[in-house]
């Protein structure tokens, strides 16, 4: 049985809360594709967290950011970066943990998501 590093999924949650679920979806299928196992927390924390409520939003990230110390990637999706996002890169960087695209695991197979 190969082994799949983890991934953390990074996806801006500023807009439209729809979207970007449907975006981390389609990451997560990428990534897994890729040779991968995603790890999206705020995509899955958000089916039960309440984020109007101050705690919820602190332990979400706090949780995230948990998550993103036991992998071995940073996989950042979006054209655009929130503060969340941003946060992330810092936290990996420090941590020296590997930081990519979408696009670059996406052309590392020889794949093209739209």
């Amino acid at each position: 049985m190969k082994k799949r590093p983890f991934a953390y999924i990074s996806i801006p949650w500023s807009g439209n809360v729809l979207e970007a679920l449907q975006m981390a979806d389609d990451a997560c299928r990428a990534a897994y594709e890729s040779g991968l196992t995603p790890r999206c927390p705020k995509r899955d924390f958000m089916r039960f967290l309440d984020t109007d409520r101050p705690q919820e939003l602190k332990d979400m990230k706090d949780m995230s950011h948990e998550v993103l110390r036991r992998c071995t990637i940073l996989v950042v999706c979006g054209k655009t970066m929130d503060e969340d996002v941003m946060e992330e890169i810092a936290i990996a960087k420090r941590r020296g943990i590997a930081t990519t695209t979408l696009d670059g695991i996406l052309i590392e197979r020889g794949a093209c998501l739209d």
